[in-house]
Protein backbone atom coordinates (compact mmCIF):
# COMPACT_ATOMS: atom_id res chain seq x y z
CA UNK A 1 0.00 0.00 0.00
CA UNK A 2 1.54 3.34 -1.04
CA UNK A 3 2.38 5.76 1.71
CA UNK A 4 2.53 9.56 1.66
CA UNK A 5 6.12 10.74 1.96
CA UNK A 6 6.79 12.82 5.05
CA UNK A 7 6.92 16.61 4.61
CA UNK A 8 10.35 18.03 5.25
CA UNK A 9 10.85 20.92 7.69
CA UNK A 10 11.84 23.17 4.80
CA UNK A 11 8.74 22.16 2.86
CA UNK A 12 6.53 22.82 5.87
CA UNK A 13 8.04 26.27 6.35
CA UNK A 14 7.58 27.06 2.66
CA UNK A 15 3.97 25.99 2.78
CA UNK A 16 3.43 28.09 5.90
CA UNK A 17 5.02 31.11 4.20
CA UNK A 18 2.75 30.71 1.17
CA UNK A 19 -0.28 30.36 3.44
CA UNK A 20 0.74 33.44 5.43
CA UNK A 21 1.17 35.53 2.27
CA UNK A 22 -2.14 34.30 0.89
CA UNK A 23 -3.90 35.09 4.16
CA UNK A 24 -2.34 38.55 4.34
CA UNK A 25 -3.29 39.24 0.72
CA UNK A 26 -6.86 38.16 1.37
CA UNK A 27 -6.95 40.35 4.47
CA UNK A 28 -5.64 43.34 2.50
CA UNK A 29 -8.17 42.73 -0.25
CA UNK A 30 -11.02 42.60 2.28
CA UNK A 31 -9.75 45.76 3.98
CA UNK A 32 -9.49 47.62 0.67
CA UNK A 33 -12.98 46.52 -0.35
CA UNK A 34 -14.48 47.82 2.89
CA UNK A 35 -12.35 51.00 3.12
CA UNK A 36 -13.18 53.25 4.82
CA UNK A 37 -14.98 51.51 7.66
CA UNK A 38 -13.88 53.83 10.47
CA UNK A 39 -13.00 57.44 11.22
CA UNK A 40 -10.29 59.12 9.13
CA UNK A 41 -7.82 61.47 10.81
CA UNK A 42 -6.64 64.51 8.85
CA UNK A 43 -3.57 66.21 10.30
CA UNK A 44 -3.19 69.94 9.60
CA UNK A 45 0.43 70.72 10.53
CA UNK A 46 -0.30 74.42 11.09
CA UNK A 47 -2.30 76.45 13.64
CA UNK A 48 -6.07 76.92 13.27
CA UNK A 49 -7.31 79.78 11.13
CA UNK A 50 -4.76 79.80 8.30
CA UNK A 51 -5.16 78.77 4.67
CA UNK A 52 -4.09 75.16 5.36
CA UNK A 53 -6.60 74.86 8.19
CA UNK A 54 -9.40 76.39 6.12
CA UNK A 55 -8.70 74.01 3.25
CA UNK A 56 -8.40 71.05 5.60
CA UNK A 57 -11.78 71.67 7.17
CA UNK A 58 -13.50 72.20 3.84
CA UNK A 59 -11.89 68.98 2.58
CA UNK A 60 -12.82 67.01 5.71
CA UNK A 61 -16.47 67.86 5.17
CA UNK A 62 -16.35 66.92 1.48
CA UNK A 63 -14.51 63.62 2.07
CA UNK A 64 -16.78 62.71 4.97
CA UNK A 65 -19.76 63.20 2.72
CA UNK A 66 -18.17 61.18 -0.10
CA UNK A 67 -17.08 58.22 2.05
CA UNK A 68 -19.82 58.15 4.67
CA UNK A 69 -17.29 58.34 7.49
CA UNK A 70 -16.28 61.20 9.76
CA UNK A 71 -13.02 62.95 8.86
CA UNK A 72 -11.61 64.59 11.97
CA UNK A 73 -9.18 67.50 11.65
CA UNK A 74 -6.29 67.57 14.10
CA UNK A 75 -3.98 70.60 14.23
CA UNK A 76 -0.38 69.63 15.03
CA UNK A 77 1.62 72.78 14.36
CA UNK A 78 5.35 73.39 14.63
CA UNK A 79 8.60 73.58 12.69
CA UNK A 80 6.99 75.02 9.54
CA UNK A 81 4.64 72.08 9.21
CA UNK A 82 7.26 69.40 9.75
CA UNK A 83 6.10 68.09 13.13
CA UNK A 84 2.65 67.06 11.98
CA UNK A 85 4.00 65.85 8.65
CA UNK A 86 6.62 63.69 10.32
CA UNK A 87 3.97 62.04 12.47
CA UNK A 88 2.04 61.04 9.36
CA UNK A 89 5.17 59.74 7.62
CA UNK A 90 5.44 57.17 10.43
CA UNK A 91 1.76 56.18 10.51
CA UNK A 92 0.24 52.97 9.18
CA UNK A 93 -0.33 53.20 5.41
CA UNK A 94 -3.96 52.16 5.70
CA UNK A 95 -5.54 55.40 4.49
CA UNK A 96 -6.89 56.42 7.90
CA UNK A 97 -4.18 59.00 8.65
CA UNK A 98 -3.62 61.79 6.15
CA UNK A 99 -1.93 65.20 6.19
CA UNK A 100 -2.38 68.57 4.56
CA UNK A 101 0.97 68.86 2.84
CA UNK A 102 2.30 71.56 0.55
CA UNK A 103 5.18 73.67 -0.68
CA UNK A 104 5.97 74.88 2.84
CA UNK A 105 6.25 71.52 4.58
CA UNK A 106 7.40 69.36 1.65
CA UNK A 107 9.61 71.64 -0.44
CA UNK A 108 10.88 74.60 1.60
CA UNK A 109 11.12 73.42 5.21
CA UNK A 110 12.95 70.12 4.54
CA UNK A 111 15.65 72.09 2.73
CA UNK A 112 16.05 74.90 5.25
CA UNK A 113 15.76 73.01 8.52
CA UNK A 114 17.16 69.70 9.79
CA UNK A 115 14.75 67.06 8.59
CA UNK A 116 14.22 63.44 9.46
CA UNK A 117 11.98 62.72 6.50
CA UNK A 118 12.37 62.64 2.75
CA UNK A 119 9.55 64.67 1.13
CA UNK A 120 9.21 62.13 -1.69
CA UNK A 121 10.17 58.71 -0.31
CA UNK A 122 8.51 59.07 3.09
CA UNK A 123 5.04 60.00 1.80
CA UNK A 124 2.35 58.92 -0.59
CA UNK A 125 1.30 62.07 -2.41
CA UNK A 126 -2.40 61.88 -3.19
CA UNK A 127 -3.89 65.10 -4.56
CA UNK A 128 -3.27 68.78 -5.18
CA UNK A 129 -5.73 71.09 -3.43
CA UNK A 130 -4.56 74.50 -4.59
CA UNK A 131 -3.18 77.69 -3.15
CA UNK A 132 -2.97 81.45 -3.54
CA UNK A 133 -0.34 83.06 -5.77
CA UNK A 134 2.22 85.41 -4.27
CA UNK A 135 1.95 89.10 -5.11
CA UNK A 136 4.44 91.95 -5.07
CA UNK A 137 2.70 94.86 -3.33
CA UNK A 138 3.71 98.43 -2.55
CA UNK A 139 2.16 101.28 -0.61
CA UNK A 140 -0.60 102.71 -2.79
CA UNK A 141 0.32 106.27 -1.75
CA UNK A 142 3.90 105.87 -2.96
CA UNK A 143 5.38 106.73 -6.36
CA UNK A 144 5.48 103.18 -7.77
CA UNK A 145 2.66 102.36 -10.18
CA UNK A 146 3.97 99.37 -12.13
CA UNK A 147 6.94 97.02 -12.56
CA UNK A 148 9.00 99.47 -14.61
CA UNK A 149 8.45 102.09 -11.95
CA UNK A 150 9.42 99.66 -9.19
CA UNK A 151 12.68 98.73 -10.87
CA UNK A 152 13.56 102.39 -11.47
CA UNK A 153 12.68 103.25 -7.88
CA UNK A 154 14.80 100.38 -6.54
CA UNK A 155 17.82 101.36 -8.65
CA UNK A 156 17.66 104.96 -7.47
CA UNK A 157 17.23 104.19 -3.77
CA UNK A 158 20.48 104.36 -1.78
CA UNK A 159 21.18 101.00 -0.15
CA UNK A 160 18.44 99.29 -2.13
CA UNK A 161 14.83 98.47 -1.38
CA UNK A 162 13.75 96.85 1.87
CA UNK A 163 10.95 94.35 1.41
CA UNK A 164 8.90 92.25 3.76
CA UNK A 165 8.04 88.55 3.65
CA UNK A 166 5.87 86.39 5.93
CA UNK A 167 9.07 84.74 7.16
CA UNK A 168 12.35 83.26 6.04
CA UNK A 169 11.71 80.30 3.76
CA UNK A 170 8.08 81.06 2.94
CA UNK A 171 6.94 81.18 -0.66
CA UNK A 172 6.97 84.98 -0.44
CA UNK A 173 10.56 84.86 0.77
CA UNK A 174 11.52 82.60 -2.13
CA UNK A 175 9.84 84.78 -4.74
CA UNK A 176 11.45 87.94 -3.36
CA UNK A 177 14.93 86.42 -3.37
CA UNK A 178 14.40 84.96 -6.85
CA UNK A 179 13.18 88.34 -8.12
CA UNK A 180 16.27 90.07 -6.73
CA UNK A 181 18.48 87.49 -8.47
CA UNK A 182 16.60 87.84 -11.76
CA UNK A 183 16.73 91.63 -11.82
CA UNK A 184 20.10 92.19 -10.17
CA UNK A 185 18.50 94.74 -7.86
CA UNK A 186 19.85 95.44 -4.39
CA UNK A 187 17.00 94.31 -2.15
CA UNK A 188 17.10 93.67 1.59
CA UNK A 189 14.63 91.16 3.00
CA UNK A 190 12.84 91.87 6.27
CA UNK A 191 11.36 88.51 7.34
CA UNK A 192 8.33 88.91 9.59
CA UNK A 193 6.39 86.43 11.67
CA UNK A 194 3.45 86.41 9.30
CA UNK A 195 2.17 88.58 6.47
CA UNK A 196 0.02 90.89 8.62
CA UNK A 197 3.05 92.41 10.32
CA UNK A 198 4.71 93.00 6.95
CA UNK A 199 1.58 94.72 5.63
CA UNK A 200 1.40 96.97 8.72
CA UNK A 201 4.97 98.15 8.21
CA UNK A 202 4.47 98.58 4.46
CA UNK A 203 1.48 100.85 5.02
CA UNK A 204 3.51 102.77 7.62
CA UNK A 205 6.37 103.18 5.08
CA UNK A 206 8.81 101.22 7.26
CA UNK A 207 9.53 99.00 4.24
CA UNK A 208 9.09 99.74 0.53
CA UNK A 209 7.52 96.50 -0.73
CA UNK A 210 6.32 93.05 0.28
CA UNK A 211 6.03 89.62 -1.30
CA UNK A 212 3.02 87.95 0.32
CA UNK A 213 0.14 85.70 -0.70
CA UNK A 214 -2.74 87.31 -2.52
CA UNK A 215 -5.03 86.14 0.29
CA UNK A 216 -2.98 88.09 2.83
CA UNK A 217 -2.86 91.17 0.60
CA UNK A 218 -6.61 91.25 -0.07
CA UNK A 219 -7.68 93.51 2.84
CA UNK A 220 -5.07 96.11 1.91
CA UNK A 221 -5.92 95.90 -1.79
CA UNK A 222 -9.64 96.26 -1.14
CA UNK A 223 -9.11 99.24 1.16
CA UNK A 224 -6.89 100.95 -1.42
CA UNK A 225 -3.87 101.08 0.88
CA UNK A 226 -1.84 98.59 -1.17
CA UNK A 227 -1.11 98.38 -4.88
CA UNK A 228 -0.43 95.07 -6.62
CA UNK A 229 2.49 95.17 -9.05
CA UNK A 230 2.71 91.54 -10.24
CA UNK A 231 1.40 88.06 -9.45
CA UNK A 232 3.04 84.64 -9.58
CA UNK A 233 -0.06 83.08 -11.18
CA UNK A 234 0.43 81.37 -14.54
CA UNK A 235 -2.05 83.79 -16.17
CA UNK A 236 -4.00 86.86 -15.11
CA UNK A 237 -6.79 86.25 -12.62
CA UNK A 238 -10.39 87.11 -13.43
CA UNK A 239 -10.72 89.13 -10.22
CA UNK A 240 -7.51 91.09 -10.99
CA UNK A 241 -7.50 91.62 -14.75
CA UNK A 242 -5.23 94.67 -14.52
CA UNK A 243 -2.48 92.98 -12.49
CA UNK A 244 0.13 91.37 -14.75
CA UNK A 245 1.94 88.15 -13.99
CA UNK A 246 5.70 87.96 -13.47
CA UNK A 247 5.69 85.53 -16.39
CA UNK A 248 4.29 88.03 -18.89
CA UNK A 249 6.69 90.69 -17.56
CA UNK A 250 9.65 88.53 -18.51
CA UNK A 251 10.23 86.44 -15.37
CA UNK A 252 8.83 82.98 -16.24
CA UNK A 253 10.56 81.23 -13.34
CA UNK A 254 8.58 83.34 -10.88
CA UNK A 255 5.45 81.30 -11.44
CA UNK A 256 3.74 79.25 -8.78
CA UNK A 257 1.49 79.31 -5.75
CA UNK A 258 1.69 78.66 -2.04
CA UNK A 259 0.05 75.34 -2.82
CA UNK A 260 -1.45 72.86 -0.38
CA UNK A 261 -2.12 69.22 -0.99
CA UNK A 262 -3.16 65.91 0.56
CA UNK A 263 -0.63 63.20 1.37
CA UNK A 264 -0.36 60.07 3.46
CA UNK A 265 2.25 57.64 4.81
CA UNK A 266 4.50 55.80 2.37
CA UNK A 267 3.25 52.51 0.97
CA UNK A 268 -0.46 53.26 0.70
CA UNK A 269 -2.37 50.90 -1.59
CA UNK A 270 -3.02 52.22 -5.09
CA UNK A 271 -6.73 51.44 -4.93
CA UNK A 272 -7.19 53.53 -1.77
CA UNK A 273 -5.04 56.36 -3.16
CA UNK A 274 -7.08 56.40 -6.36
CA UNK A 275 -10.35 56.55 -4.44
CA UNK A 276 -9.16 59.45 -2.26
CA UNK A 277 -7.69 61.28 -5.25
CA UNK A 278 -10.94 61.03 -7.17
CA UNK A 279 -12.97 62.13 -4.16
CA UNK A 280 -10.74 65.20 -3.73
CA UNK A 281 -11.00 66.10 -7.41
CA UNK A 282 -14.77 65.70 -7.29
CA UNK A 283 -14.91 67.88 -4.17
CA UNK A 284 -12.87 70.63 -5.84
CA UNK A 285 -15.55 70.83 -8.53
CA UNK A 286 -18.46 71.34 -6.13
CA UNK A 287 -19.94 74.85 -5.82
CA UNK A 288 -19.25 74.96 -2.07
CA UNK A 289 -15.54 74.19 -2.35
CA UNK A 290 -15.11 76.31 -5.48
CA UNK A 291 -16.62 79.22 -3.58
CA UNK A 292 -14.20 78.66 -0.69
CA UNK A 293 -11.24 78.50 -3.07
CA UNK A 294 -12.27 81.72 -4.76
CA UNK A 295 -12.76 83.51 -1.45
CA UNK A 296 -9.23 82.47 -0.51
CA UNK A 297 -7.92 83.49 -3.96
CA UNK A 298 -6.68 79.96 -4.51
CA UNK A 299 -5.98 78.40 -7.88
CA UNK A 300 -5.68 74.68 -8.53
CA UNK A 301 -5.12 72.08 -11.24
CA UNK A 302 -6.78 68.73 -11.85
CA UNK A 303 -4.22 65.93 -11.37
CA UNK A 304 -4.29 62.23 -10.66
CA UNK A 305 -2.00 60.90 -7.94
CA UNK A 306 0.87 60.03 -10.31
CA UNK A 307 0.81 63.46 -11.93
CA UNK A 308 0.72 65.14 -8.56
CA UNK A 309 3.71 63.14 -7.30
CA UNK A 310 5.65 64.27 -10.36
CA UNK A 311 4.54 67.83 -9.62
CA UNK A 312 6.00 67.67 -6.09
CA UNK A 313 9.29 66.40 -7.53
CA UNK A 314 9.33 69.17 -10.14
CA UNK A 315 8.72 71.81 -7.45
CA UNK A 316 11.66 70.48 -5.45
CA UNK A 317 13.87 70.69 -8.52
CA UNK A 318 12.58 74.15 -9.48
CA UNK A 319 13.06 75.83 -6.09
CA UNK A 320 16.25 74.15 -4.87
CA UNK A 321 18.56 76.66 -6.65
CA UNK A 322 16.81 79.49 -4.79
CA UNK A 323 16.73 77.59 -1.50
CA UNK A 324 20.42 76.69 -1.46
CA UNK A 325 21.68 80.25 -0.68
CA UNK A 326 19.11 80.52 2.11
CA UNK A 327 20.15 77.13 3.48
CA UNK A 328 23.74 78.36 3.82
CA UNK A 329 22.63 81.37 5.89
CA UNK A 330 20.28 79.59 8.27
CA UNK A 331 21.16 79.68 12.00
Amino acid sequence: MPTTPPISRRGALSALAVLTVATASASWAAEEASWPNKQIRLIVPYPPGGSADTLGRALSFALGKAFGQSVVVENRAGASGMIGSQAVSRAEPDGYTLVISGIGSHVIAPKLTPSSFDPIKDFTHIALLGGPPTVLVVNAEGPVKDMQGFISYAKDKPGGVSWGSPGQGTHGSLIGEAFAQATGLTMVQAPYKGANAAVTDLIANQIQAAFITLSSAMPGLKSGRLRAIALTADSRLDDFPNVPTFKELGYPRLTGTTWFSLSGPPGMRDTVVTRINQAVRDALRTPEVRKELRQQNMVTEDMDASAFTRYVQSELEHWTPFLTPLEKTRP
